[in-house]
């Protein structure tokens, strides 16, 4: 079992070594250098383009459907702000948790209220839904064109915000790396 352990650690200093100075071992086992790429996190036009067409559809089509519905006014004022809600709550619960996983400071207490936020928006759609006289082709139409909505808001946030890293808009300082991970493991396997 030792000698299992001391060459995994020989491996693993060999890969921090290598992966430190910008390499990668392909699955060719050849070396290949990564430092010359120039955008590894910038979307390409077509996703770029496809998410925003998504986002155009599900928010067309919600807004349409709750224009033309037969409904008082002070239910598609419901909708409409339920609507809003969650567009608002996903975008900022989006850049909430990107900011967490990038080492940059954000509290429990607005991480818990861009949650609360979202599951909130979320479940007034659905009661409302549920107990909404429509027919239930409406319901799911509604219920649809809400997640494709949802989903291509948070997509075309993270776009935005790639784009931005990409071009240098971004202070680079806000984006420091966070301790950890790879260079743990090299530290621990240095004083091994």
């Amino acid at each position: 079992m030792l000698i299992i352990n001391s060459i995994y650690f020989t491996a693993l200093r060999y890969v921090v070594r290598a992966t430190r100075l910008g390499l990668r071992i392909t699955k060719g086992n050849e070396i290949k250098m990564l430092l010359d790429k120039p955008s590894i996190n910038k979307p390409t036009a077509a996703y770029i383009g496809a998410t925003w067409g998504a986002l155009a559809i599900g928010v067309i089509g919600y807004l349409v459907g709750l224009w033309n519905a037969a409904m008082q006014l002070n239910e598609k004022g419901f909708y409409f702000a339920v609507f809003l809600l969650a567009m608002f709550s996903a975008v900022t619960l989006q850049k909430t948790v990107r900011d967490r996983d990038e080492g940059l400071p954000v509290t429990n207490i607005f991480l818990g209220m861009c949650w609360s936020a979202f599951a909130s928006s979320i479940a007034l759609l659905v009661i409302g839904l549920i107990n909404a006289d429509l027919f239930l082709s409406e319901k799911g139409f509604y219920g649809m064109a809400f997640v494709l909505s949802l989903f291509s808001i948070i997509t075309v946030q993270k776009n935005i915000r790639d784009l931005t890293n990409e071009n240098g808009e971004t202070e680079p300082a806000a984006f420091s790396k966070p301790d950890g991970g790879i260079d743990v493991a090299a530290n621990v396997v240095d004083i091994l």
